[in-house]
């Protein structure tokens, strides 16, 4: 009981404990797909079904032919009973399609390369941080707290964040059972348990999908505002933002490290994935099987980006900033923590500013209401007004 009362009380406990056998069992999934990725990526000739067995015959006597396919942005490009590249030949319902040559060539791609390339990076990135956690460690504010607490983020900014990121987990989750379970889960849940666990997440995936779309959207606009680069994120990008040193660089309300992963996750990411799993989800609207087959892919190459980014990004949110999770958590932060972490932030707080007034100042020069930082012979410093108190 005082372990779950202390799990309770202090969330980063729960995610310590529960860490390691996550990253365990994620690593274990994700090798054991990318092993056996290449073994299912195509039908072996031997143990060809009919259909697949048919179209291979009809591929062949099309390639015997002394007629050249026409090219994919052709009118003319397939026949109509094979359909290889045409995007709006056949409009929505391409009912006459007997063999659509793309797909054996789609599938052999998704379950081989493409499926290698996703779990080798993801491992690569969950070893990456592990190793960086061992060796490097946390960037911890090297003072005791102040008990002094500095409201940093609203409750609107917290459930926008929040809806987004439960949205996101489960979407990843989800996805990646879609995308490796026949290959980890079905050995070792069988076809009963697992057809019914595929066919759940399936569905919660398509539904889920454009709930976190409009979270997305909405958290875009949010936080807009705080993510356009200034002069003083080029000082926190040459140093890396002291992550290898610990050495702790000015930084204003956001650092660069977090605008990066705005512009770069949020939106450049989270756009690719929106219009694909739309593409996806509602296929209605005269979607041929090539420009889905196209927008699987992307979709997860995506989600292959989007994943890794986002799980240095809760590294960097939890074990790897101790402090960070409180502040998106309750609100607030220590106000030793803003002025390790954000120093130029603090500052405007202290001078009762809003955000962002001084970051064009590298390194920031003494702002209104704060002490100089080199006084005159003889002259004590005059203090500035305290930080404001969290509300």
């Amino acid at each position: 009981m005082r372990a779950i009362e202390s799990m309770l009380d202090d969330p980063t406990v729960a995610l310590r404990r529960l860490a390691m056998p996550f990253f365990v069992s994620l690593l274990a999934m994700l090798l054991m797909a990318t092993g056996a990725a290449p073994a299912w990526a195509g039908v072996p000739t031997g143990k060809a079904e009919p259909a697949y067995a048919q179209e291979q015959t009809i591929l062949q006597t099309e390639a015997d032919s002394r007629s050249p396919e026409p090219g994919r942005t052709s009118a003319a490009s397939g026949r109509v009973h094979i359909d290889r590249h045409y995007l709006g030949q056949y409009g929505h319902s391409e009912g006459t399609v007997i063999v659509q040559r793309g797909g054996n060539t789609w599938r052999v791609w998704r379950n081989g390369p493409i499926a290698t390339l996703m779990g080798t990076l993801l491992v690569l990135v969950l070893v990456a941080i592990y190793a960086f956690y061992r060796l490097i460690g946390p960037v911890r504010t090297g003072e005791a707290e102040s008990g002094r607490s500095i409201q940093r983020f609203n409750r609107w900014e917290r459930w926008v964040h929040w809806a987004t990121a439960i949205s996101f987990i489960i979407l990843a989750v989800t996805g990646l059972v879609i995308m490796f379970g026949k290959v980890v889960l079905l050995p070792l849940l069988g076809h009963d348990v697992f057809a019914f666990l595929a066919y759940v997440f399936k569905y919660l995936h398509n539904f889920i999908g454009p709930l976190f779309i409009a979270c997305s959207i909405v958290m875009f606009f949010t936080f807009l505002h705080r993510n356009f680069f200034k002069r003083i994120d080029w000082q926190w990008v040459k140093q890396g933002g002291g992550m290898m040193t610990h050495r702790h660089v000015p930084a204003g309300f956001f650092n660069a490290g977090e605008k990066a992963w705005f512009w770069l996750g949020v939106t450049l990411l989270g756009l690719v994935m929106s219009v694909t799993g739309l593409i996806l989800d509602f296929v209605g609207f005269g979607q041929t099987r090539y420009v889905l087959q196209i927008a699987n892919t992307l979709h997860i190459l995506g989600a292959t980006f989007y994943i890794a980014a986002a799980m240095g990004h809760i590294y960097i949110g939890t074990w790897g900033t101790p402090g960070a999770y409180h502040a998106m958590r309750h609100g607030t932060v220590d106000e030793t923590w803003a002025k390790a972490h954000h120093a130029v932030w603090y500052e405007e707080v202290k001078a009762g500013v809003p955000p962002g007034t001084f970051d064009d100042r590298t390194p920031p020069d003494n702002p209104p209401g704060s002490p100089p930082a080199n006084p005159p012979p003889g002259k004590a410093p005059s203090g500035g007004p305290p930080p404001r108190p969290a509300h």
